[in-house]
């Protein structure tokens, strides 16, 4: 009965300290103190630091100069991401959507943040088996990565995630139309410029490089047609792609003034932008976070 007793207690001990774990570890937008909110701006910080010694260490006097600088630090940086690593890993059982003790675990490493987390601290292991020096220096831009898991801190980068989110169906349909007019007028110039260039318009492919200049209004000038109704085409395509292009930004501009002023539902209540939750108007004095 004892050792049951003894078991039980250990049991439930190694489940509080899980519990704490994932705690610490979990991001909670509305708590501004304690021990997770310490734990996250450090992790930030550590993280912002990390990018400013990626793009510090590709200046060749600095790399030189400082090259121990830096190699210790991403010793250390990489030590505490996969310290973390682990721990989500261990205590995200904790979480309702990873719950189980094998499949939860494989459904958080798959997930988003479990990839990204992953991809932040794979190539420092991974250098390590490559002889491929440009293959290295590849694996290394993938440590830009750590630089998205800031955005689980800041109310800013929810507040965009939550945009995108609430206008994402609008958005599919004004990038389709975007891409569908790209691949129809490359396509259409280079039937028409092709037997008078054809080594600028060689393919579709090729021309859709034209296209996608033209219609961003970025125009390189590498490819351009010369036939008269090539560049009536070329005119159509560039006005029209400065009303195209502007349909994204209106849609998104929408998006966030409906979440920053929050907005109605069904029932006549106001949505929080940013924990989400739901109240009606004569109580969003009393709203807090």
């Amino acid at each position: 009965m004892d050792s049951k007793l003894t078991r039980s207690s250990e049991l439930g001990n190694k489940r509080s300290l899980r519990k704490k774990v994932w705690s610490t570890l979990d991001v909670r937008y509305s708590e501004r103190k304690g021990m997770s909110f310490v734990f996250n701006i450090s992790l930030s910080i550590l993280i912002f630091l990390n990018t400013i010694a990626i793009i510090l260490n590709t200046i060749p006097d600095l790399s030189q100069n400082y090259h121990t600088i830096f190699r210790d630090f991403e010793y250390f940086s990489v030590a505490v991401f996969l310290i973390e690593y682990l721990l989500r890993l261990w205590s995200c059982v904790e979480s309702r959507g990873f719950n189980h003790p094998l499949y939860g675990r494989i459904r958080f490493m798959f997930s988003f943040w479990g990839l990204v987390d992953l991809l932040a601290i794979a190539p420092f292991f991974l250098s390590a088996f490559a002889t491929d020096f440009a293959f290295i220096r590849m694996l290394r831009l993938l440590r830009i990565l750590r630089l998205f898991r800031m955005s689980r801190y800041f109310h800013a980068f929810r507040i965009i995630k939550n945009v995108l989110s609430s206008k994402r169906e609008e958005l599919i349909l004004a990038f389709s139309f975007i891409f569908f007019l790209i691949i129809f007028s490359s396509s259409l110039m280079y039937y028409i410029e092709h037997p008078v260039q054809p080594k600028n318009f060689s393919s579709i492919p090729a021309a859709l490089w034209w296209g996608v200049n033209t219609m961003t209004t970025v125009g390189y000038g590498d490819i351009y047609p010369i036939t008269l109704a090539g560049k009536i085409l070329g005119a159509f395509v560039a006005i029209s792609g400065i009303s195209l292009f502007a349909l994204p930004a209106g849609i998104i501009a929408s998006g966030f003034n409906e979440h920053i002023r929050g907005y109605k539902n069904e029932q006549g209540k106001i949505k929080c932008p940013y924990c989400r939750a739901e109240y009606f108007l004569a109580e969003k004095a009393k709203h807090r976070h």
